[in-house]
């Protein structure tokens, strides 16, 4: 299992019924076909960061993360998402040990931002 997990801020001007459509639209994405469990919600860690949410989604290897990537329904709900977002932190986990397991799935990312550079502006534009 491969976990995709991303800790994040809204910005300030964000108001109440925009921060809901985009916890919304982050279920919907974390609900495709290719994921196999996944919760969206606050932050519940005591850290000095200020991220306030967590999305986290879990796919079942890396054919189901290929899948996830491309899954229109991801990439039509990020342009809605990042926007909104202040601040944004990735992470991937996996109980696969296979060795290189990481650099595919960098990999497989460098590969979206060279497919969708727009995506890539997209995430560019929310601080890390």
């Amino acid at each position: 299992m491969i976990f995709l997990v991303l800790r994040f801020s809204f910005r300030p001007e964000t108001s109440e019924e925009e921060r809901a459509a985009v916890l919304a639209r982050m279920r919907r994405t974390a609900s495709v076909g290719s994921v196999s469990c996944s919760t969206v919600g606050p932050d519940l860690s005591d850290g000095p960061e200020g991220y306030t949410h967590v999305y986290c989604a879990g796919v079942a290897d890396l054919g189901a993360l290929r899948s996830y990537l491309y899954d229109p329904v991801h990439l039509e709900g990020d342009r809605e998402i990042l926007p909104r977002l202040a601040r944004l932190a990735a992470f991937q986990l996996s109980d696969d040990p296979s060795p290189g397991l990481g650099e595919e799935i960098a990999a497989m990312h460098r590969e979206k931002l060279a497919a969708y550079p727009e995506w890539g502006r997209l995430l560019d534009a929310v601080p890390r």
